[in-house]
């Protein structure tokens, strides 16, 4: 059949629709690795009650746009949704999404510009995370697009040149049959100037502890830049089980603000050119008695925050991260292991910030709160929570773009307006999106 593109939506694919039937307007139709205005041949995939899906199979009217891929995988890989398009394009692409996401879902017309910071466009990744299996023969890569089956990549060009030669050196161990049973996954972490590597393996429960710890030895002296590899078993109830440390179990991640300690398994930004350039964002101009940073993390901000506040109060509940928090913060500021909404709950009902015990007892509002939650958002009680604790000025750092404009409904009919908006392009080449709003009330 032939199609038409309306535009690109949030995840990747290209909206058009099947044809008018007498129900009125047709049926819409995703269809991925296409761009808006291109007229193509495709032939259809899935089909439910509300929508269907379609493969592009001869793009008959191109966009100006359209760009040749560079990487082979291209299409069949699920890691990248967008190098058919110029990188320029690729920001108006995303910038168009979240405003359409801001009118759409938060009846938000924006009165100020998205601020654009644009990354170089490959490379960029610090942390990428591989599949491997053993059998019948090695190979480590990438899930296939829109599916769980292995595509074996030697090479990504979207990961950092340090990383690139971590994958390499894991296809010449698993050629020459060091490879271990039982590793699933193995993820790479390169500091900020791309000269350390942490690695982590993420294994079944059968795996042999002495053959987890003679691969780790073997990749740490196969590539000196490895300062260390930790292995875990799979989650078991929620918890993921330490099974062997080879060297250090942390990495020290140098910004201009700071050196942060990251430990594995805990959460840090993926964008090796623009974690200044976030923190920057977040944190200039502000300043104040007592800031707030919930779902802080290692404490990116929080470090950078505590030069300009007299008491910085920071929330993390994954107890890795806030190990990491706790160290970054060196004194200058309270760590608190707990959830967020479990701590705006308390701080509600104690009157002042505290956990479990009094803590800073005589500032009983924030000048600043900043929030950076995972793709889930806030959700509705904790947006509630967060505007009851009557900060003049909050910060929301989003990695989706539905998520935030769920999120500002409330925190708009708390009074809150928005201030300003930026799109930091930590994810070129894929469908995700980054965004800072700066909200004042």
């Amino acid at each position: 059949m032939l199609l038409n593109i309306e535009k690109l939506i949030y995840g990747g694919d290209g909206l058009a629709r099947l044809p008018a039937d007498e129900r009125g307007r047709g049926k819409a139709v995703f269809v991925p690795f296409v761009l808006a205005g291109e007229k193509i041949e495709a032939a259809l995939t899935e089909e439910k009650p509300g929508f269907a899906r379609a493969h592009a199979s001869t793009i008959l009217e191109p966009s100006p746009h359209r760009a040749q891929p560079p990487c082979p995988h291209f299409g069949r890989c699920g890691g990248c949704h967008y190098q058919h398009a110029s990188y320029e394009h690729q920001l108006e692409i995303k910038k168009e999404i979240l405003r359409e996401n801001l009118r759409r879902l938060a009846k938000l017309e924006l009165d100020c510009a998205i601020e654009m910071h644009p990354s170089p466009p490959w490379n960029y990744r610090n942390r990428s995370r591989l599949q491997v299996q053993t059998r019948p023969e090695f190979a480590v890569g990438y899930f296939k697009f829109a599916s769980h089956e292995l595509l074996p990549v030697e090479e990504c060009p979207i990961s950092s040149p340090l990383i690139n030669r971590g994958i390499a050196t894991l296809w010449q161990a698993g050629r020459v049959g060091k490879a271990v049973e039982g590793v699933r996954e193995i993820e790479f972490f390169a500091n900020g100037n791309d000269t350390r590597l942490l690695v982590e393996f993420l294994c079944a429960p059968e795996a042999r502890r002495a053959a987890v710890r003679a691969w780790a030895e073997d990749l740490c002296s196969a590539m000196p830049e490895i300062a260390g590899v930790a292995a875990f078993r799979e989650p078991q109830k929620g918890v993921q089980a330490p099974l062997v440390t080879v060297g250090t179990s942390e990495l020290t991640y140098q910004t201009k603000t700071a050196a942060y300690r990251v430990s594995a398994g805990a959460f840090f930004q993926t964008n090796r050119f623009l974690v200044d350039e976030l923190i920057r964002i977040v944190t200039a101009g502000r300043s104040g008695e007592l800031a707030l940073d919930l779902y802080a993390g290692v404490g990116l901000f929080s470090t950078a925050l505590a030069c300009n506040f007299r008491h910085i109060v920071s929330v993390e509940s994954s107890q890795t991260a806030a190990n990491d928090l706790q160290y970054n913060l060196s004194g200058s500021g309270k760590a608190v292991h707990s959830a967020t909404e479990q701590y705006l709950a308390e701080l509600g009902e104690m009157g002042h910030v505290g956990h479990g015990a009094a803590v800073l007892p005589q500032l009983r509002k924030p000048d600043l709160v900043v929030v950076d939650p995972p793709r889930s958002g806030l959700g509705d009680r904790v947006a509630r929570l967060l505007a009851s604790a009557g900060a003049p000025r909050v910060t929301y750092v989003s990695c989706d773009p539905a998520t935030l404009a769920r999120d500002l409904v409330p925190l708009q009919a708390a009074g809150y307006r928005v201030e300003q908006v930026h799109l930091i392009d930590l994810f070129p080449q894929t469908y995700h999106l980054e965004n800072i709003v700066q909200l004042v009330r």
